[in-house]
């Protein structure tokens, strides 16, 4: 239940209705969307749902629905169940036509079984009667006429008039021709009169030629005879055609009695036309505005992402802009939202939103808002929006206002959400706040929900403090004095009032005087509203800067894990292959001692081949003894590095590049690794004492990075921290392989993504200059950041 029911319209209800229809292909179609209402069973509205989202689906990605022809057999199914009456020609056709819509349809859905099961369901159980095709087809050919062969008697009189109509245009071409040869027939060729073939003749030779006269020219000089011997003829045919006429009511009587048990079947039919039209044209009007379909509960709630509305999306669409996303929440902690904030700044849009979006979802409409929106069902939706004055029922715009909060208190409840429109205007603010106040607390302990724009202070303070609800405000840059359009919960808006004020050019001796008129509380009040936005905005862009660093410090930690990974792994294969070493000297030791006393036995203790045998024992200690290194400290390169140099880790065999020098600090590649180690502990060397395999996958890794990187991103749709994010780590890849220029396609809009992102890049040193492209190439959509 929608109340009072102008709400539909102030909503746009009735404009979306509107826009629909002008998708609908037939009168049935349009009549359908005209009964679109509002419902409140969850099956019906998510079969509804459903239905529309397939039938999308195919619009985007399916081939094209064979719906060709959509006529009203309704009315000809009526007709035909009345015993004795026909159908004619054109009806049958129409008939013909429609049924060859719906079995193609059906054969389309058959071949996609499973597919769309909500539309399949539109024609479940229906069955392909072709043999009311057949019937019609016997009769009525292609271009909708009888057929010649439709019955014997039928073909035999089409016969016997072509017959007789040759005959008499032999006979009276034949009079014509002796007529002109006897001076008797005027300038001109034979002619209809009364739907028959004459002669003209001379007036003056008219007793000369036998036979009827039809007319006579305006002058009188000349008059249209039929001739007598034709007269007949043609009589002849006038029988014959109302033969014909007669037997082709007959055989039209024949095929609609056959039609007469299968009226029930063609009124079904009729009805899978009607169904599909209507859902058609709620698919292609989903398409026109972007819509989705939300996640339905039975609950009453709400959850709005980047909602958009939908009159304000296709005007827009027209003037070349974009409409700034609503995130609003409606739940049971927050039951009612009380949105403030400047005039002109979207309040109403906002709420408007929020009320026309709810009634789209309930009638059974996808709306233009992020699948993962949750929208529920609500049994009532009462609306106070605009001037409801009325002279004939003697109410004022106030008196109007409090006949609806009436209504309102009287019959809310937990299912009910509540829309109004600056609330408790129209009277004086000192008296029209409390009553406001009062309604809104009776509405809040009957748990209803809602949304409420007001400008009144005691509503902005009892929304503070009350539970269930949440205050809410427009953003609006005080610097530009500007609105951004954007809803922000848990926080009430400033008027701006003086703000824009000023900004319009109001004296300021006006100003200064209306300051002195307000009172000292209400001024500190709206002031640290005005502060308090504009700490939120510093707050948000702290916010992105810390975020901005922890991103930083958790790719360090994440890369630290790797080498710590990476070096562990290496210790335990270099001890893996230490071991296995010394096992195989210990074990060739052994041999050797035990091949040298056994020698030693067999030679008897011979002194020279005793001394021969402990050369070779002496020879082969030597080969694996270790030679230590003198003991004094690694000597550093004291040069100066730079990105691009090699260098060596002194207490390791390690190689790495150097990407960065910051103090005391070297940043260095090593493969796919990235390190920051201390000056001290990095030996600069050169080129040559690189390994070549090193120095070729370092080359072809820069080389494939410098090769697949685009100084180009495209942010446009992303929110402001998601795009502030791609474009920092575009611009360190873009600095870091010495690209001049960035370019960040944003889109225009309303500027606010290009601010924001122009704002950030202030802040890097390495960013020379920002400009706009060219007016013919994107204009203030495109921004170009020049490097130092």
């Amino acid at each position: 239940m929608i109340y009072p029911q102008n709400a539909i319209d102030k909503l746009g209800f009735t404009e979306i209705k509107s826009l629909i229809k002008s998708h609908c292909l037939s009168e049935m179609g349009r009549q359908m969307v005209d009964r679109i209402q509002m419902m409140t069973s969850f099956e019906q509205i998510n079969k509804f749902l459903r239905q529309t989202r397939e039938f999308k689906e195919i619009l985007e990605n399916d081939a094209p629905l064979p719906i060709r022809h959509l006529f009203d057999i309704k009315s000809l199914a009526e007709k035909i169940r009345v015993e004795g009456a026909f159908l004619t020609e054109a009806e049958l056709h129409q008939v013909l036509l429609s049924l060859q819509t719906v079995f193609s349809v059906i054969n389309y859905f058959n071949e996609r079984e499973g597919r769309y099961p909500n539309l399949e369901a539109l024609f479940e159980h229906l069955p392909i009667e072709k043999k009311i095709i057949k019937s019609i087809e016997n009769v009525i050919d292609e271009k909708g006429k009888i057929r010649s062969n439709a019955s014997p008697e039928l073909q035999s009189i089409i016969y016997s008039i072509s017959k007789a109509e040759s005959e008499a245009r032999k006979k009276i071409d034949q009079i014509f021709k002796n007529a002109q040869n006897n001076g008797w027939a005027a300038d001109g060729n034979l002619t209809i009169r009364d739907g028959r073939l004459c002669i003209p003749v001379l007036a003056e030779n008219k007793r000369k030629l036998k036979g009827f006269i039809h007319d006579e020219s305006a002058s009188g000089q000349t008059v249209y005879i039929e001739p007598e011997e034709v007269f007949q003829l043609n009589n002849q045919v006038r029988d014959l055609e109302f033969d014909k006429r007669r037997e082709i009511i007959r055989i039209l009587t024949e095929v609609s009695n056959q039609l007469r048990p299968y009226a029930p079947l063609l009124l079904a039919y009729h009805g899978l036309l009607t169904k599909l039209d209507f859902v058609r044209a709620k698919a292609m009007f989903a398409l026109e505005t972007e819509s989705e379909m939300p996640v339905l509960v039975s609950t009453p709630e709400v959850n709005l992402i980047n909602a958009r509305h939908p009159l304000l999306l296709i005007n827009f669409k027209k003037e070349g802009h974009t409409v700034v996303p609503l995130n609003v929440k409606i739940d049971e902690q927050q039951r009612v939202i009380v949105v403030s904030g400047p005039n002109a700044g979207g309040k109403s849009v906002a709420m408007k939103t929020v009320g026309l979006l709810q009634i789209m979802v309930q009638a059974g409409l996808l709306v233009p808002a992020a699948e993962s929106s949750t929208i529920g069902i609500f049994k009532q939706i009462f609306a106070d929006i605009g001037d409801d004055q009325s002279i004939e029922s003697d109410l004022s715009t106030y008196s109007a206002h409090l006949s609806k909060m009436k209504y309102f208190v009287e019959n809310a409840g937990g299912k009910t959400m509540v829309l109004i429109d600056e609330f408790g205007t129209g009277t004086d603010p000192q008296f029209g706040g409390p009553i406001a106040e009062a309604v809104l607390e009776a509405l809040n302990r009957k748990k209803i929900r809602g949304v409420i724009t007001t400008h009144y202070s005691n509503l902005k303070v009892f929304a503070n403090s009350a539970e269930g609800l949440e205050n809410a405000s427009m953003m609006f840059d005080n610097l530009e004095m500007r609105p951004l359009y954007i809803l922000e919960t848990g926080k009430p808006g400033s008027s701006y009032a003086f703000e824009i004020a000023q900004k319009i050019g109001l004296p300021p001796q006006v100003l200064n005087a209306a300051k002195n008129k307000i009172g000292a509380q209400q001024k500190r009040v709206d002031t640290l509203l005005v502060d308090l936005e504009r700490d939120k905005k510093e707050l948000l862009e702290t916010k992105i800067a810390v975020e901005k660093q922890q991103r930083k410090v958790n790719a360090l930690l994440e890369e630290n894990t790797k080498l710590k990974d990476y070096l562990e792994e290496n210790k335990r294969s270099i001890l893996k292959d230490a071991k296995k070493e010394a096992q195989n000297i210990i074990l060739n030791a052994n041999k050797l001692v035990e091949n040298t006393i056994s020698e030693i036995k067999q030679s008897k203790a011979d002194k020279e081949k005793t001394q021969k045998l402990r050369q070779n024992l002496q020879t082969e200690l030597q080969k694996h003894q270790v030679k230590e290194a003198p003991s004094k400290k690694p000597e550093t390169d004291t040069s100066e590095l730079a990105a691009g140099d090699w260098v060596k880790l002194v207490d390791s065999e390690t190689v790495g590049q150097v990407i960065d020098v910051t103090k005391d600090n070297v940043i260095l590649a090593m493969g796919d690794l990235r390190s920051v180690v201390k000056r001290k502990r990095v030996q600069k060397i050169s080129n040559k004492q690189v390994p070549k395999e090193i120095r070729r996958s370092y080359s072809s890794q820069i080389t494939d990075s410098i090769a697949s990187f685009s100084p180009e991103i495209d942010v446009r749709g992303k929110r402001g921290e998601e795009a502030l994010y791609e474009i920092e780590r575009y611009l360190d890849k873009a600095i870091m392989m010495g690209f001049p220029n960035l370019k960040i396609i944003h889109g225009k809009g309303d500027g606010i993504l290009r601010k924001l992102i122009r704002d950030y890049l202030k802040k890097y040193s390495q960013v020379s200059r920002m400009e706009d492209e060219h007016p013919d190439r994107g204009g203030d959509g495109i921004t170009y950041v020049h490097l130092a």
